[in-house]
């Protein structure tokens, strides 16, 4: 069975096991790190996922796991929050940090650079539009490495 058959099977898996929850789905993962395999299953909520919350879902999982022998090799299970600043995967990223401050990483440099940051002003189709300190500029998705929510200075 290859990763992307697996990550989409425990995808579903894992929407059956939050369904009545305010619990969301951010991410699924399955690689390897050195001679490990890892199952990371990353979640979040409004008000921030907690210790019980993960712990409740990753029992959850493991038992329907076991149940489907879904992974024949040995592998790890990672259930936890995605960080802060982790990386936008879906529009509803996008949607949550409009008005957010951000950072976008580049492929290549866009107009000289190889990143920008700003507020996150709103989200095309195939781009977005970042004012920072030099005005509005729009980047298209394709050219963007990475992007995510910065956390202020206090």
């Amino acid at each position: 069975m290859n990763k992307k058959t697996i990550e989409e099977s425990v995808q579903k898996m894992v929407e059956e096991v939050i369904k009545n929850t305010d619990v969301e789905l951010v991410d699924i993962e399955y690689v390897k790190e050195g001679p490990f395999k890892y199952l990371k299953v990353y979640l979040d909520k409004p008000e921030g996922i907690t210790v019980d919350d993960t712990a409740d879902v990753s029992r959850a999982l493991n038992k329907i796991l076991d149940e489907k022998d879904l992974i024949k090799e040995q592998y790890f299970l990672e259930v936890s929050s995605p960080g802060i600043e982790r990386p936008f995967k879906n529009d509803a990223d996008y949607k949550k940090n409009i008005g957010e401050k951000v950072e976008a990483k580049f492929f290549k440099p866009v107009d000289g650079k190889k990143a920008v940051s700003g507020i996150l002003l709103k989200k095309n189709e195939d781009s977005v539009e970042i004012e920072g300190n030099e005005g509005t500029i729009t980047i298209d998705l394709k050219d963007i490495s990475k992007i995510n929510k910065l956390l202020e200075d206090f």
